[in-house]
């Protein structure tokens, strides 16, 4: 087993994010060698892990951990384990061709880590500022603060500590507050966990998560495209198909992936044609309010969990009496919100959301299985007939050093409404596979065809494809050895 999984699990036992048996039941799962993401995906998929963002943040820094070796003790076995020493060297990003990461390690942004008690909160408010749009400006994703670690970045994946400085419990504190309003700081210390979207200026803007752990303060800021994304930049499958679906007045559509898949950027792309090209009411909930959507062609309404809204169950109720043509949902996370999105779909909207599921036919069992036993009949009908299309994707790390977009594809017809509807979900693979000329293609062939094209290495390829026949045509079994001929 990997240090990143076995530090994910000491780590969220820790927070009590699951139980050593729920952890046990996932490794048995997905393999002893399974990756982190693989095993934190199981994690959401399965439903034990509800707080996506939180698990993410944690996942951040199991990886950072994992770099110095394993965690003390066997968080499978007991609790009893040594105080957790910070992290020893540098994070080192695996390698890549080209090398473009490896030597990039000289841009990484600066910041005084070794100053933060003595400078005022303005002081720190200032750098802290400037940390975050350098780090914007390196080409990073994500930036991580958080007590008993180095502070470090992901970039294209990969993770680079920025310091050789472990932030203590008062640093960390300071610094995942400084930025906060009076009333944003109470709130995070009444509840240690805290969703913001942070605004610098109209190009500089942030999704932050806050919780506390074991050592003390932590925080996650994702950085947000500065410009409106288009759907033909995504590197996207079927973009005709994708269009089909946005052209219905109703019905849903569905974005899914696993965990930074880029699914908020293709649901902004997609609001974003949405608001060029028609002239109707859109209404977005969000957690929290990412990329900014200026009214074009539509009245754009965007509404965030937390200061707009108690949550995506009362948002949506509230969207069908506020004459809304499009309602664009953050994430489908419960039983609620879901049976409210399937009927606003009926009801005469285009409804689109996300949810955090690695293919189609997870996406449908996940749709699916919430509901109890005895509304199965129905709600399979309803979703045959209001489905739209699924849209599944992942990013993959490139051979030139970036990223490159997998794309899965699902669009309704006939056959698959008929599989939905008779809980056949199993057939989806062979009716998506004969549905080509629709637009539909299958994650695996994808990820075949980008290696084909060299645009993935076979590492990558063999990670992402589980079908015999498929990793066959990516590394072809050895030939047998000769058999000698007889005397």
């Amino acid at each position: 087993m990997n240090n990143e999984i076995l530090w994910l699990i000491r780590l969220s036992l820790d927070q009590k994010l699951f139980t050593r048996e729920q952890a046990l039941a996932t490794l048995k799962a997905v393999g002893r060698d399974a990756a982190l993401m693989d095993f934190a995906q199981r994690l959401i998929d399965d439903s034990i892990v509800h707080d996506v963002d939180k698990l993410e943040a944690v996942a951040g820094n199991a990886m950072a951990r994992a770099q110095v070796g394993p965690p003390p003790g066997n968080p499978l076995l007991d609790d009893s384990h040594p105080p957790m020493p910070a992290p020893g060297g540098a994070a080192k990003p695996p390698a890549r061709a080209g090398g473009s990461l490896a030597a990039a390690t000289s841009e990484l942004p600066k910041f005084p880590f070794d100053q933060v008690a003595a400078m005022d909160d303005k002081s720190l408010a200032d750098a802290m500022r400037q940390l975050l749009i350098d780090a914007g400006k390196c080409g990073a994703s994500d930036l991580h603060l958080s007590a008993g670690s180095k502070p470090f970045i992901r970039r294209l994946r990969a993770l680079f500590a920025i310091t050789d400085r472990v932030l203590t419990e008062q640093e960390s504190l300071r610094l995942n507050t400084v930025l906060l309003a009076d009333h944003q700081k109470k709130l995070y210390l009444e509840r240690r966990d805290y969703d913001l979207a942070l605004a610098l200026d109209a190009t500089n803007r942030y999704r932050v998560n806050l919780m506390f752990h074991k050592w003390g303060a932590s925080g996650s800021y994702r950085m947000v495209p500065s410009v409106i994304p288009k759907l033909d930049d995504l590197g996207l499958r079927s973009l005709d198909a994708i269009r089909k679906m946005l052209s219905y007045h109703n019905g849903l559509i569905l974005v899914t992936g696993p965990v930074g898949a880029g699914k908020t950027t293709t649901l902004a792309a997609m609001v974003a044609e949405l608001n060029e090209q028609r002239e109707d009411h859109i209404i977005t909930v969000e957690d929290p309010i990412e990329v900014v959507q200026p009214p074009r062609g539509c009245n754009v309404t965007q509404r965030e969990v937390g200061p707009h809204t108690k949550s995506f169950f009362s948002a949506l109720k509230g969207a069908l009496r506020e004459d809304p043509d499009v309602i664009v949902i953050g994430e489908l996370r419960d039983l609620e919100t879901i049976e409210m999105a399937i009927s606003a779909s009926e009801t005469g909207h285009l409804v689109i959301g996300t949810m955090h599921t690695s293919d189609a036919a997870t996406t449908l069992n996940r749709l699916l299985d919430v509901f109890p036993p005895a509304q199965q009949t129905q709600i399979r009908a309803s979703v045959s007939e209001s489905l739209r299309g699924v849209v599944c994707q992942r990013l993959l790390p490139g051979l030139n050093g970036g990223l490159v977009t997998a794309t899965e594809i699902m669009v309704s017809n006939l056959a698959i409404q008929a599989l939905i509807r008779d809980g056949k979900t199993s057939g989806l693979r062979n009716t998506m596979e004969t549905g080509v000329k629709e637009g539909m293609c299958i994650m695996e062939n994808v990820v075949l065809e980008l290696y084909q094209q060299n645009k993935i290495s076979k590492e990558t390829a063999l990670i992402n494809v589980t079908t015999r026949n498929v990793r066959q045509k990516i590394e072809p079994p050895a030939a047998p050895p000769p058999v000698a001929a007889k005397k």
